[in-house]
């Protein structure tokens, strides 16, 4: 991997961009120190301690600030590092990040603070991952499970198992390269070997699918004719007016999203135009048709919601039988204006309240009833293909060993296994891999 951007200082800021109590200008490099002193009024600071002063330009005050000095190796990159805490606000921010720009620094790229802690070994690419899994973390749960990766659950785990690859490799090697010293294992111990990491892998990718429903989160898509309540549905499941209700068809034009926690997974739920084929209708409600289809296509479940009070229309049946093959809750709505029932739908009023909390109940157990499992290993789909990866070189070592084939000949997959696990940890890594995982991160971290 090139290092060639990580001779020199850079800053940023490690707050959200906008009004309050506290912001915080993280400077990192070789730089850092020099930097601070130029426009800090306290001079020569010293690791580990806490200092309250001004930050000048020219002799004019800035802000009053706390700074917080680290000491390579001992901060979060592993390079020297000054964090300056000032008051929070877009214009004083920005003009202590322009001094320390000024004097010396350049902006910090997405994600490269983190970048250069993995670059400076202070935490493997699985804990890098981690960070920015914290940082999207939708849900307490999938925040509490991303930390695991964070204090090294998963290195520990791919270690032992590499370690494992490299006994076995290193015996088969020693007997191939000095064979009038060293005995071939048997291949009773190869198998069994074999076999006992590949079932350590399997059980890491048993949590796969848990682990990207947590990551990714369920797509909940509302749809069915116009004015059959979606928008009113939206606003309940949410308990918020975010969508405007109105009689007149067509009111929900463009698609509105809202995520919520539903048992520790993130739901998105979206609100989409009603479907209908009128002549009437405009290019802008037209496009919201449009966009209806595609958020049903990709949804995880679809809500199809038609009016009670005007029965199971043929415009209804055409809507239903496109999703009917999906996962979904058929639901009538406008249950206070009639008397009709109808066994295959939860029947609800969203005037009077009636079935809201049986329809959540509903969705909820749907979303959880699938298959999920207590996270114990968290993994990325990039994770997942290196575990994938390293399996299949296995098994096919394994193949080899119980066909006796030469020794020699099973070490090249385990070679393969052994690069590919790598992976996982980053020890092994390409510069487009890397920069494609720390580009997903923002400015600051």
């Amino acid at each position: 991997m090139s290092n060639q951007f990580y001779d020199d200082t850079i800053s940023a800021t490690a707050t959200p961009i906008g009004s309050g109590g506290v912001s915080i200008v993280r400077i990192s490099g070789a730089k850092s120190f020099e930097i601070i002193n130029k426009i800090f009024s306290t001079k020569d600071l010293i690791p580990g301690k806490i200092y309250h002063g001004k930050i000048l330009e020219n002799s004019e005050e800035i802000d009053d600030v706390i700074v917080l000095p680290f000491k390579s190796p001992n901060s979060y990159t592993g390079e020297d590092v000054i964090e300056i805490q000032c008051h929070g606000g877009i214009h004083i921010t920005n003009k202590i990040l322009d001094l320390t720009i000024k004097y010396g620094a350049r902006h910090a790229q997405k994600g490269e603070y983190t970048k250069r802690a993995f670059l400076n070994h202070k935490m493997d690419l699985s804990q890098a991952e981690a960070v920015l899994d914290l940082i999207q973390a939708n849900t307490e749960k999938f925040a509490l499970t991303s930390s695991k990766n964070l204090f090294g659950k998963l290195s520990k785990e791919i270690n032992k198992i590499k370690e494992q690859i490299t006994d076995l490799l290193s015996k088969i090697i020693a007997a191939t390269d000095f064979p009038e010293d060293v005995k071939e294992p048997e291949y009773s111990y190869i198998t069994e070997q074999l076999e006992n990491i590949i079932n350590k892998i399997n059980y890491i990718l048993s949590f796969a699918k848990s682990s990207n429903i947590f990551r990714q989160g369920i797509k909940i898509v509302l749809t069915g004719r116009p004015n059959v309540g979606k928008s009113s549905l939206f606003n309940a499941l949410l308990n918020l007016e975010r969508a405007i209700v109105t009689d007149i068809a067509g009111t929900t034009r463009d698609v509105l999203h809202e995520t919520i926690d539903i048992s520790g997974i993130a739901a998105t739920i979206t609100d989409t135009a009603g479907i209908r084929d009128d002549n009437n209708i405009n290019k802008v409600e037209a496009i919201g048709i449009d966009y209806t289809k595609k958020y049903v296509q990709d949804a995880d479940l679809i809500l199809f919601l038609y009016d009670l009070s005007e029965g199971f229309t043929k415009e209804d049946e055409e809507i239903f039988n496109s999703i009917k093959d999906k996962t979904y809750i058929k639901v009538g709505t406008k249950s206070d204006l009639t008397e009709n029932t109808d066994e295959d739908s939860i029947c609800i009023s969203l005037k009077t309240g009636e079935n809201i909390e049986l329809l959540k109940e509903k969705i909820k157990e749907l979303i959880t009833n699938q298959n999920l499992t207590e996270v114990e290993f968290v993994t990325n789909k990039r994770q997942q293909k290196c575990l994938e990866e390293t399996k299949n070189a296995l098994i096919n070592a394994l193949i080899a060993a119980e066909n006796k084939e030469i020794q020699d000949l099973i070490s090249i997959d385990i070679k393969s296994a052994l690069m590919y696990i790598s992976e996982v940890s980053g020890e092994v890594i390409t510069d487009d891999i890397l920069n494609n995982i720390f580009d997903n991160f923002c400015i600051g971290k």
